[in-house]
């Protein structure tokens, strides 16, 4: 059965934008796994603009399902990770000027260097994913710098289904992730999705054979609002197991 990651960084970014003690993404994200999360995803930048060093070390405590960390592949993240031991990281790329995440990382670019950080992170028995577009390139660089899994940046399937749901492109798109989900699974190696997923387009993308998670953060909060925590998280995994049937 298909898993949902619940990312609570957009909760911090709220927080933040007052710099006050609420709301809390650590509560939210004890709330997210009563509700039926399968695991717990936040990203620390380093400019700190939502989650800060203190939520990850509160959510080390607390979370009991899966604490996934996602970090741009630097040495200062890497030192984090190292002390902080959450039960994955997720490398990903960072840009200070952008408003999130972009695009995947260009693994056939650095193997070199991220055939060190990978090397020294799974030396600690911590799970690596590495956030890359689905490209076949670079599923197999990602294969060949030792990734435990890769996380297939649904970005551009999100954009496509959202301005145009009758036509043609989010159907290439999710084509595209079909391809690379099934060569990464032919390379031994997991297969996750996030980046953009929504109630309406979710079941595109859960359907796909291979994949194991989907991580998931704007979309649950901004219901969350309307409908509270718990009935968002179950929302979104109704419809995740809806494509999932229809697969």
């Amino acid at each position: 059965m298909i898993k949902l990651g619940v990312n609570v960084d957009h909760v911090a970014t709220l927080r933040e934008a007052r710099k006050e003690r609420n709301p809390d993404p650590v509560a939210i994200a004890l709330m997210a796994e009563i509700a039926g999360a399968n695991g717990i995803t936040a990203h620390l930048r380093e400019d700190l603009r939502h989650m800060q060093e203190r939520d990850l070390r509160l959510l080390r405590q607390t979370v009991t399902t899966r604490l996934n960390l996602e970090m741009a592949p630097t040495a200062a993240m890497v030192e984090f990770a190292l002390e902080l031991q959450p039960d994955m990281v997720t490398l990903v790329p960072e840009r200070r000027a952008e408003l999130t995440t972009e695009g995947g990382l260009d693994v056939a670019a650095h193997e070199k260097e991220l055939e060190k950080i990978v090397a020294n992170l799974r030396a600690q028995r911590i799970v690596v994913s590495l956030f890359i577009d689905p490209e076949a390139r670079q599923v197999r660089a990602s294969q060949k710098v030792g990734a435990d899994m890769i996380e297939l940046h649904t970005g551009h399937f999100a954009r496509a289904f959202a301005h145009e749901p009758g036509e043609d492109p989010w159907q290439a798109e999710r084509a595209r992730l079909v391809d690379a989900a099934a060569l990464g699974n032919r390379l031994n190696m997991r297969v996750n999705a996030g980046h953009g997923l929504d109630y309406q387009n979710v079941s595109y993308v859960s359907s796909i054979p291979q994949m194991e998670e989907l991580n998931i953060g704007h979309s649950i909060i901004s219901r969350s609002l309307a409908v509270g925590i718990d009935r968002a998280i179950r929302d979104m995994l109704d419809a995740m197991r809806l494509g999932e049937a229809q697969a």
